[in-house]
């Protein structure tokens, strides 16, 4: 698949996090209105540092490099600008449908003429980016997940604000953050929050032990998994090269539970060790609900099409699987019926005039 090719698929993007995707010029800007010390002052060694930060197969370097875009989003108007700046980039990358998240307890604190002071602050700014970006852009619509950081004990909080903002920009909720030691039953009230307020709900599940905090998010009511990457590890191969699936493999794929897989970022953290190891294109052609995700696009150094490409590329995908990972993704979204029903319309056509043409 050519980039021309990739960027052309009609995109649809489930896991993207706002505070890994910003403009490195942004990042200058607001560090220097601000007086935020950067690593690198020249553009290109910015961006150098965040993908090398990213490349160590560690993921606590990896998360290290937002103390470098985190601190820079803790007005309103930082926030709104960057939602809008993503769904700006996203329809020009030829996204046509996005899920953005970002966890608004590391945006809100105490508050001062200029900042931010509570959750629902930092969710109404970023909410009004993202209308703002779709609507100047006028090919994309961009919602917004609200995570919680499960290290953190405001998760309930979160929920709730999550809940109050339901249908004025957010879709649903999700726990994020380091995940070894922190598994999701440690969160149960936010849970039942959002699940008692008809959140939709998505839970991070990339780290080890992968299966057993896959499984603590399904019987916590997940309607999709954050990554997903190490069910390969309930899976085998057979002598004709094809997946196996174990019990919990085919709890997912049977309940079609959706992965929000992100290829180079699951290799960057070292959950698998290269791209042709990555179980994205198994997972598809064994009928799992596989789909491709940036998850951080500034420090994985990546975009939606080049992702797509590359999985495209790695695995021969023919034209049909690589709709079926649009498909797959638009089925998937929190949007409302319609919504869905128009996506994937809006992806068949697409399909069809790349194929023809």
């Amino acid at each position: 698949m050519t980039p021309d090719e990739a960027r052309r698929v009609p995109k649809v993007l489930l896991h993207d996090h706002l505070d890994g995707g910003l403009r490195v010029d942004t990042i200058r800007e607001l560090a220097d209105h601000i007086g935020h010390d950067l690593p690198a002052d020249d553009p290109d060694e910015l961006a150098a540092w965040f993908r090398a930060g990213a490349d160590t197969g560690d993921i606590l370097q990896y998360l290290a490099t937002f103390a470098h875009t985190v601190p820079l989003l803790q007005t309103a108007d930082a926030l709104e600008r960057v939602a809008a700046e993503a769904a700006a980039d996203l329809a020009a990358d030829g996204v046509v449908h996005a899920e953005v998240r970002f966890a608004p307890e590391l945006h809100a604190g105490p508050g001062d003429d200029t900042g931010l002071g509570s959750l629902d602050e930092a969710i109404e700014a970023v909410a009004a980016g993202f209308a703002r970006g779709s609507a100047e852009a006028g090919t994309i619509q961009v919602d917004t997940i609200v995570c919680a950081m499960r290290t953190e004990g405001r998760s309930a909080d979160v929920a709730e604000a999550a809940v109050r903002w339901l249908g004025r920009g957010v879709v649903a909720f999700d726990l994020a953050g380091a995940e070894t030691g922190f598994p999701p039953s440690d969160h149960t009230d936010a849970l039942d929050i959002a699940h008692r307020g008809l959140a939709a709900v998505t839970i991070h599940a990339s780290e080890r032990p992968g299966l057993e905090l896959i499984a603590d998010a399904l019987r916590l009511g997940a309607q999709r998994i954050g990554h997903g990457v190490l069910l390969i590890e309930d899976c085998t191969v057979d002598g004709d090269g094809d997946l196996v699936l174990g019990s919990l493999a085919r709890y997912v794929r049977d309940r079609r539970i959706p992965l929000e897989l992100c290829p180079s970022c699951n290799v960057q953290i070292g959950a698998v060790p290269t791209i042709a190891d990555h179980p994205v294109g198994p997972f598809l052609r064994a009928g799992i609900v596989a789909t491709v995700n940036t998850d951080n696009r500034l420090m994985s150094g990546v975009s939606v099409s080049s992702e797509l490409g590359l999985v495209a590329d790695t695995f021969d995908l023919s034209w049909d699987e690589v709709r079926q990972l649009q498909r797959n993704a638009a089925a998937a979204t929190f949007a409302d019926h319609d919504r869905r029903s128009a996506l994937l319309a809006q992806i068949d056509a697409g399909f069809a005039s790349l194929v023809a043409g």
